[in-house]
């Protein structure tokens, strides 16, 4: 097994020699939901650093805990939160927001600054919360009630590197390799149990997301890092509302960057706008690669659009937009988009619709205005050489390499005769084999401190600078 190649990845498989050093420089200032200082019906200040959940939530006497300054704010509150990494109650590893509110991040401890890139609000369980982080989300979102009702997330980076069970990279092991300079092995998915031998300290396999849930009203999530996502970065149900996700960074995530369904019966009653985001790197199911492995995925019961993103590398197709209602009048009511969108390095394709046939339909960007599921398609093209040049500086180069030189093997051993499949069949039990396959790279971790590069990677596209 081989992974397809395009133009692009020829491209950047020419210009290793890059710098690397270059980092983001962000104007820090409060932003709201229109880009200005926020207000709402109380605001509280939470620092993992210096507060106390003995405190009132003050600027002066900040809280300790995000979930304490959750549970103690009243609808329509912002929660001002500093740097450092918060895990939920008692460090669970996990938490819960159950009503209208803001939660804004990159504040300085003393609160005088805001800065999501220098001033870093993480959500980051570690091996500590194996325990506890349970299958949830790490921010999980349920609310409903007002379908004018607001939730803002602003400025927290997601990472669910420090948990998940990775195989150790052992470069010169064909059962266990790595690219060379690539911090670990492949993951470690749920039902698999390697030897011990080979794997990374610590860690563990559970299928939960960076954030889930479903919510009616509209909800906004801005200036954040998805980082080595187990199970999707954003799984969403809208039940009636609008989402807007926008100017986000989502790098080594599997399954899917982000899904979002709709939650109700009537058409056109919930939508997402999926915009200005970069994508890198979205892995498939399994180390088979055979499905999933999406940039964003349209799911049934909700209209959406899809612009002005940057979809790299993605281990099987940028976009889905395979679900397709089974009632015919509602499927012909959706209204969904893709424009404006650059591409490059995807397996598959850059679009997957299904086929008629029972498989699937790979599209290229310069197709799109033939795939008669997109309303609005223009402009969709993949990257020139001069913006793969410029992103190429800002991806981890190990990372980068490894995906494109992508190998595998797949070997099988089936004996019709040996002792435990002729008491099988005798029993009238299907016959057993074993299958092995092996993959050079599969969703291995990427490095923290490089995500942050890739807010302006590409001018007008994607993530920008935080400002």
């Amino acid at each position: 097994m081989k992974a397809a190649t395009n133009k692009a990845l020829l491209a950047i498989a020419c210009m290793f020699a890059f710098n690397l050093t270059s980092e983001s420089q962000v104007n820090a200032q409060e932003t709201g939901a229109q880009g200005g200082t926020l207000t709402g019906t109380k605001t509280l200040y939470v620092s993992v650093n210096k507060g106390s959940n003995r405190k009132d939530g003050s600027k002066e006497t900040p809280l300790k805990d995000l979930q304490k300054a959750i549970d103690d704010a009243p609808e329509g509150a912002v929660i001002c939160v500093a740097e450092g990494n918060y895990l939920g109650k008692l460090d669970q590893g996990w938490v819960k927001v159950n009503k209208y509110l803001s939660i804004i991040g990159g504040y300085s401890d003393d609160f005088s600054q805001r800065d999501p890139v220098k001033f870093r609000t993480t959500m980051r369980p570690g091996v500590e919360q194996k325990m506890t982080s349970g299958n949830q989300g790490v921010l999980d979102i349920r609310v409903a009630g007002k379908r004018d009702g607001v939730v803002l997330i602003d400025g927290i980076i997601f990472d669910r590197g420090q948990i998940s069970a990775y195989v150790a990279p052992l470069y010169d092991n064909p059962a266990a390799a790595a690219p060379e300079g690539c911090e670990t092995g492949r993951i470690v998915v749920v039902g698999e149990s390697p030897s011990a031998a080979l794997m990374q300290p610590q860690g563990v396999a559970s299928a939960f997301q960076l954030i889930s849930g479903e919510m009616e009203g509209n909800l906004t999530i801005r200036n954040c890092v998805f980082l080595n996502g187990y199970h999707f970065a954003i799984q969403m149900a809208c039940k009636g509302g609008r989402l807007d996700i926008h100017n986000n960074v989502f790098v080594a995530n599997r399954m899917a960057a982000c899904e979002v369904r709709g939650g109700l019966a009537l058409p056109n009653t919930s939508s997402v706008a999926f915009h200005n985001n970069t994508v890198l790197f979205t892995w498939c199911r399994t180390k088979h690669m055979e499905d999933m492995g999406y940039g964003f995925r349209y799911m049934t019961g909700i209209d959406a659009d899809v612009y002005d993103n940057i979809f790299g590398c993605s281990n099987y197709g940028a976009l889905d937009r395979t679900y397709i209602d089974a009632d015919k009048s509602k499927e012909a009511k959706r209204v969904t988009s893709a424009w404006n969108n650059l591409f490059f390095g995807n397996r598959n394709g850059d679009l997957v619709l299904p086929s008629g046939g029972g498989g699937w339909t790979y599209v290229l960007a310069k197709n799109f205005e033939d795939a008669e599921q997109l309303e609005k398609y223009e402009n969709n093209r993949e990257m020139n050489e001069a913006e793969v040049n410029a992103i190429s500086k800002k991806i981890d180069a190990p990372y980068l390499k490894g995906f494109i030189g992508i190998t595998g093997t797949q070997t099988s051993s089936f004996n019709p005769n040996s002792s435990l499949n002729q008491f099988r069949s005798f029993l009238g039990m299907n016959m057993q084999g074993t299958e092995s396959v092996r993959v050079s790279m599969y969703g291995n971790r990427y490095p923290y401190e490089k995500a942050f590069d890739l807010f302006g990677a590409v001018e007008g596209y994607g993530a920008q600078e935080i400002k």
